[in-house]
């Protein structure tokens, strides 16, 4: 096993900075947590494909263009543009209106009862900066598709020329009623200047005659003008044929475009989901929320478990991830300064906090470093149990002379709260040893977090080449890790990324700047083996059989110890006695 080389500097450890391609790989992975709604999409599409395709199998359309010309009295010289003299909105209005329809259907023999699927199966389109009305018919059959749209055609064009013509045989009468009344006056102006004799009166009624003349020859030339113009309603440039193949893209392609857009659908619901899924999506989000740097991910444990001592398992995967983390926070000045670790985890289980824990206390040890792991955990300890230890020396601050307790008799395990003086050695294998302080049930747990007697064995951080790792539970769930804090004020924080919300690592992150401390970073890991996500009031729950089991193994194990048949009060802690020797022994719900 490599040592690690333990370098102090002024600068913390930082989150490196991604470039885009980094950005986008992270994202697009990201999106594949939702395979079932992107399966799920492409499912839909597939569905839409094949109903598309088959639907489509069997209609078949015919196109006929009509090109629409105003009326004009001079077809080579015309006095106003086409598309001034008709609107070509209106025109395809007219085309689709129910008139149309209705002589077509009388043409076609369409009954009463088909009238509507006539109209349904008309398009009128107009290609964009023409004067083309397109007739797009779609029909069961090539030759009914290419029969309809051309009785379509026709009988807009023979509407569109009836209208022409009564508008203008409308006009010509209106010129006609006009001129008569106008006609008569001057027939009988005429009759009176024969009568007259020559003179003034004679000359004013040439004068009169004259103006009446005029105004007939003006009626006379627009009823001309009218007669002479060219009404023609346009023509047909394209008559509709029988379509020899079927319309649309045909099965294959329909599937093939389903799945397309089922996957672009199925990629937008996963990316819906991912804006609104409060968990944090990404190592960058909990380093966002926390403001400090993700110092490692744990790999997923394949054992079912495995030992919480990772050092010397046959997979060294887990035991580098934890050398990793160890090597990241040396670089933290604000770590390496004071050499305290208070290690929690959010809410619900703190089983990884307590490997995370120890295996750093390994970790730090194999560096040459004198650790000291504490278990302030003072509701469920069970590290004591867990782990391979011997029995070691009282600390300093906790003899009295002679072994003797307060009030001069000998001192004995459960003569006081916790820390009671217990110290165990953990035999970390290659890396080591270190002290651990095991935790204990205590009927005050705050007091005794806050004691004179834990403060003082957190300052065993102060001396030369030691450090101090203490484990704490949840921080949501208890307030235990908060009065901690102003005395082992950097905290790592280890928690699942898909089991705890964003703004429960920010509000940690705010508890713990109340307090004094600082967040030095982040320990990631996946779900415990047997647990299954949860999210409710509580935090993360697992179900199942696991869940059954939970509370029984939340019972702390204490150590067995082997009490002498005169009694218990011949006991001394540290005599050799209470050595633990479970060297495999599994880790167990906290």
């Amino acid at each position: 096993m490599g040592v690690l080389a333990v370098i102090e500097t002024n600068q913390p450890a930082a989150a490196p900075a991604e470039d885009e391609p980094d950005l986008l790989r992270d994202q697009f992975r990201q999106l594949l947590r939702y395979r079932g709604l992107i399966g799920a999409g492409v499912g839909v599409g597939l569905l839409g494909g094949v109903f598309l395709g088959v639907s489509m199998g069997d209609t078949y359309v015919a196109t006929a263009d009509v090109v629409l010309r105003a009326p004009t009295d001079d077809p080579f010289s015309p006095s106003l543009a086409p598309d001034k003299a008709i609107n070509i909105g209106s025109a395809r209005q007219v085309a689709l209106s129910s008139s149309i329809a209705n002589e077509a259907a009388k043409k076609l023999g369409v009954s009463a009862k088909d009238f509507a699927a006539l109209r349904a199966g008309l398009q009128v389109t107009n290609p964009p900066q023409t004067m083309v009305l397109r007739f797009t018919y779609t029909a069961t059959s090539p030759e009914e598709a290419a029969k309809r749209a051309n009785a379509m055609t026709e009988t807009y064009l023979l509407k569109r020329q009836e209208s022409l013509d009564a508008t203008r045989d409308k006009m010509v009468k209106g010129y006609q009623d006009q001129r008569e009344p106008v006609a008569e006056q001057l027939d009988e102006l005429v009759k009176q200047i024969r009568s007259m004799p020559a003179g003034p009166a004679r000359d004013a009624a040439y004068s009169s005659k004259t103006d009446q003349q005029n105004k007939v020859n003006s009626l006379n030339g627009n009823i001309a003008k009218l007669q002479a113009l060219d009404v023609t309603p346009g023509r047909v440039t394209s008559a509709a044929v029988p379509p020899r193949e079927a319309d649309g893209p045909g099965l294959v392609m329909s599937i093939v475009l389903g799945a397309a857009v089922g996957l672009a659908l199925g990629l937008l619901a996963a990316w819906i989901r991912l804006v609104f899924d409060p968990a944090p999506r990404s190592e960058g989000d909990v380093a966002w929320a926390l403001r400090a740097p993700v110092l490692g991910y744990l790999p997923r444990d394949k054992t079912g478990g495995g030992p919480i001592l990772a050092a010397g398992e046959a997979d060294p995967r887990l035991a580098e991830a934890y050398r990793s983390v160890a090597f990241r926070l040396a670089y933290d000045s604000r770590f390496a300064d004071r050499r305290r670790l208070l290690v929690v985890a959010p809410r619900g289980s703190s089983e990884t906090g307590a490997a995370v824990a120890v295996n750093l206390a390994a970790s730090f040890a194999e560096t040459g470093k004198d650790v000291l792991l504490i278990e302030a955990d003072l509701r469920t300890p069970v590290l004591a149990s867990q782990l391979p230890t011997d029995a070691g020396g009282r600390p300093r601050w906790s003899q009295t002379p002679g072994g003797q307790a307060a009030g001069g008799r000998p001192a004995q395990h459960g003569d006081s709260d916790w820390p009671d003086g217990r110290q165990l050695v953990v035999d970390a294998g290659e890396s080591g040893s270190f002290d651990l302080i095991p935790g204990e049930r205590a009927r005050n747990v705050p007091r005794s977090l806050t004691s004179a007697r834990a403060t003082r064995l957190i300052s065993e951080a102060d001396s030369p080449n030691a450090t101090v790792v203490v484990l704490a539970p949840p921080v949501l769930s208890y307030a235990d890790a908060l009065a901690l804090v102003d005395r082992v004020d950097g905290v790592l924080v280890v928690c699942d990324p898909r089991a705890v919300h964003r703004t429960d690592l920010s509000r940690i992150r705010e508890l713990i700047s109340g307090a004094g401390g600082t967040v030095l970073g982040a320990v990631l890991h996946a779900p415990l083996p047997g647990e299954k996500r949860g999210r409710g009031k509580g935090g993360p729950a697992a179900t199942g059989p696991a869940a059954s089991a939970a509370p029984r193994r939340r019972e702390p194990q204490p150590i067995r110890y082997e009490v002498a048949a005169a009694g218990v009060s011949q006991h001394v802690p540290g005599d050799g006695t209470d050595t633990v020797a479970l060297r495999t022994v599994r880790t167990g719900r906290r």
